[in-house]
């Protein structure tokens, strides 16, 4: 666990105890809800509650072995660490439970061959994605700023519209505002040909475009595989996007401007902005603003005459995911801020359900090729076509659970750096779709609530109650050994076995991007007279077993600070615990 020690405003202590043995004094905040002793059979978990200004929990000893999920289930508070320490006081020792991988925890394949990925390890480790992620958060954070805007101009019946405009006609041209920098300040003019008609989809293509890119024909199959599938995926999972300039379909502009926006010198180091919706165009008559619903992307330059040098082909594989990425954004701001006359999303959730929605395309294929079929290995967990859907999901996943206690799911701020935390947002709303159906992701366009409060609402379950069942989920669902019929529901992701999943990418890894274990939560055991010390900032939760002795029959655990106090009820502590053995 991580401590910081610049940015603490707050001290927590958790102190075990130990019936029998000589315990500490007892808070004076009472117990937490439940305030009864918490009684489990294996494999079943419970919540308590610490939020009401109480401090203590008690357990059913007798030799149960728990797994302990501390967690602030809360946002829009103070991004800062808190420390606190967890050890136990009493006489009785608390065996050590071990880690994942030590004995009865260790991931196990299924009979048969070992699980594996088709693909090259090697060109999948996702640094070529730390630009595109770095430019969306400007973009969101672009588009907070313009809600902030419209929703203080009044109704958005009294907006100015775009006049109607004949974009059905093939080698129109029209011109456009691009951005071109990549700080979203600066503007160049793009003029394009339309090149496809489409049911839902235009594609506009640069005149200045690189020459030796998209023949005729390559084109039109580009344009048919956005506008029958990719378009489709977001339509029925999201909504459909606004249209606001009255034409009934999304534009795809390719141009050279995206190109442009990223350094060549950078391209290798740092990848690439591959494609982006801008907000301000559907806020019309803003700065910058072509009135309509667009999306802009890099064309094939396989000279590298403007930035990077991509092919037609480099063009074809990037383009089918960030256009499922951005097109949510698209409908989510349209959604929340055109037709709501809302605040944009938090750009935790934001991100969270674009992630989602680059995820469609592997859920497409998984459902297209059930295994062994569409794998060049019978052995993989998914078919050729579904993995660079998927592939960043699982690293950045990983990622996120071996440091929980530090990366926020719900504080993200749009300077923050790196992917682990997208990929812990995109577990959380994949846990949602699973407990929820998939409906759940266009009730969470829908509205003007937004954060944690539309997760609720969205659910019609409470936050807390959401973030402990995931917290506990992310490590007993698929636990080695046990039926997953024996783990309750709440506790489950149906839609992937994780262990199995990560063993995998562990196994084709080799040490890569981090991936060092074959299970990524580490759980630090809680061991006699050996407090520990460790931080989480809210919106995280730590991971801890406990083996209570066979001699006591219960174990109380004191949840408050250092000094006795209780815990702030606007960080909502509470503990998520699951009975292992």
């Amino acid at each position: 666990m991580k401590t910081s020690t610049s940015a603490i405003c707050a001290t927590v202590a958790v102190i075990l105890v130990a019936c029998g043995g000589s315990p500490t004094a007892a808070a004076p905040g009472g117990a937490c809800v439940p305030s009864a002793t918490v009684t489990l059979s294996p494999h079943q978990g419970a919540t308590v509650d610490c939020s009401n200004g109480a401090t203590r929990i008690t357990l059913a000893g007798n030799g149960a072995t728990y797994l302990i999920v501390p967690e602030f289930a809360v946002d829009n508070v103070q991004y800062q660490f808190q420390t606190f320490t967890l050890g136990h006081e009493g006489r009785s020792a608390l065996t050590a439970a071990g880690r994942p991988g030590t004995a009865g925890m260790s991931p196990t394949a299924s009979a048969g061959r070992a699980p594996t990925f088709g693909w090259s390890l090697a060109s999948h480790v996702p640094a070529t994605n730390r630009r595109q992620a770095a430019f969306d958060l400007k973009m969101l954070a672009a588009a907070r700023g313009t809600a902030s805007g419209a929703a203080r101009s009044g109704s958005s019946s009294v907006r100015p519209t775009v006049p109607v405009l004949a974009l059905d006609t093939l080698n129109q041209l029209r011109s456009f505002h691009v951005l071109a920098d990549s700080t979203g300040s600066t503007f160049e003019t793009s003029v394009a040909r339309l090149e496809y008609v489409g049911t839902n989809v235009y594609v506009y293509v640069d005149t200045a475009a690189p020459p030796n890119g998209f023949t005729p024909t390559q084109l039109t199959t580009f344009g048919q595989y956005a506008d029958h599938l990719l378009y489709q995926l977001d339509l029925n999972t999201f909504g459909a996007p606004t249209d606001i300039d009255h034409n009934g379909h999304v534009i795809m502009l390719l141009t050279q401007i995206v190109n442009g926006i990223t350094p060549a010198s950078e391209c290798d180091s740092e990848g690439y902005v591959a494609g982006f919706f801008y907000s301000g165009d559907l806020d019309v008559g803003g700065r910058g603003s072509n009135g309509g619903e667009i999306f802009y992307q890099v064309v094939p330059d396989p000279t590298g005459q403007f930035s990077c040098a991509h092919s037609t082909a480099d063009v074809v594989s990037i383009t089918p995911g960030t256009f499922l990425h951005e097109l949510q954004h698209m409908i989510n701001f349209g959604h929340h801020v055109v037709l709501h006359n809302g605040a944009a999303e938090e750009g935790w959730l934001d991100e969270g359900e674009s992630i989602v929605a680059t995820e469609l395309g592997a859920r497409h294929y998984e459902a297209l090729y059930p295994p062994p079929t569409g794998r060049t290995n019978p052995a993989q967990i998914f078919p050729d076509s579904a993995e660079p859907f998927i592939t960043e999901q699982l690293f950045d996943s990983y990622n996120y659970l071996l440091r929980p206690d530090t990366l926020s799911l719900t504080l993200h701020t749009d300077a923050d750096c790196c992917l682990a935390w997208r990929g812990g947002d995109w577990l959380l709303l994949r846990y949602m779709g699973d407990q929820f159906d998939s409906t759940v992701y266009a009730k969470l366009e829908n509205g003007t609530v937004t954060g944690t409060a539309n997760l609720a609402a969205a659910s019609g379950v409470a936050f807390p109650t959401i973030f402990a069942n995931f917290g506990i989920a992310a490590f007993a669902d698929s636990l080695p050994g046990v039926p997953r019929s024996a783990i309750p529901p709440q506790y489950q992701f149906p839609s992937y076995n994780l262990r199995l999943i990560y063993q995998a990418l562990f196994a084709a890894a080799g040490g890569q991007d981090h991936v060092t274990m074959p299970f990524p939560i580490v759980t630090q055991a809680i061991t006699a007279g050996s407090p520990m010390s460790g931080s989480m900032v809210p919106g995280t939760v730590s991971y801890y077993q406990l083996a209570a002795p066979s001699t006591a029959s219960t174990v109380t655990l004191q949840f408050e600070t250092p000094s006795g106090a209780v815990l702030s009820p606007s960080l909502h502590p509470q503990v998520a615990i699951i009975r292992i053995q």
